[in-house]
């Protein structure tokens, strides 16, 4: 297999009215508890978030939508990219506006950007991804909390959340009575 390598650069950047297109995905996996006897039990969601070299906080695995390839794929390739994870997307959560300090540029001098959101079912863990990090701390874009919780929590139905360290991942475990494929 040949080595992963993250795109880089601006030139293939997707641009509409102003906003810079952005795609990007919660990656999240099924995790059954077990009675004393090794029977499932319970079934509880982990949400994987990542951190970045640009600042403290968790993210969600994002980035530019560009030229060559449509939007899903481009919410797939950000999560081998950014979490090293693979999966398949399962649910588009909706479009999440917001203004970028670091993203600045000639086709939007203002920073503005439209996140496409998608859950991606993890189905894969790498041992080695482009933008291997190590963990941080806490959710850092106001943005990013409302996809988990008006897009993605909604999508599965009310639950509760917890966060717990695994592989260099972060993962948030959201408890939910469905599992819709």
């Amino acid at each position: 297999m040949s080595e992963l390598v993250a795109r880089t650069g601006r030139h293939q950047q997707r641009y509409v009215d102003g906003y810079r297109l952005i795609a990007g995905c919660i990656p999240f996996r099924y995790k059954y508890s077990e009675t004393d006897d090794g029977e499932p039990s319970e079934k509880n969601i982990e949400v994987l978030m990542i951190s970045s070299t640009s600042g403290p906080g968790l993210l969600f695995p994002k980035g530019g939508w560009e030229n060559d390839e449509t939007v899903k794929e481009a919410a797939v390739r950000e999560a081998v990219e950014e979490a090293g994870v693979r999966g398949d997307l399962k649910h588009f959560l909706g479009e999440y506006y917001f203004k970028s300090k670091t993203l600045q540029d000639e086709f939007s001098p203002e920073g503005l950007c439209k996140a496409a959101m998608y859950a991606l079912l993890v189905k894969e863990e790498l041992d080695s991804w482009p933008e291997k990090s190590l963990p941080g701390e806490c959710c850092r874009h106001s943005w990013m909390k409302e996809a988990l919780e008006e897009g993605f929590r909604k999508w599965l139905s009310d639950g509760m959340i917890s966060t717990m360290e695994e592989n260099n991942h972060i993962l948030t475990s959201i408890s939910s009575p469905k599992e819709e494929e």
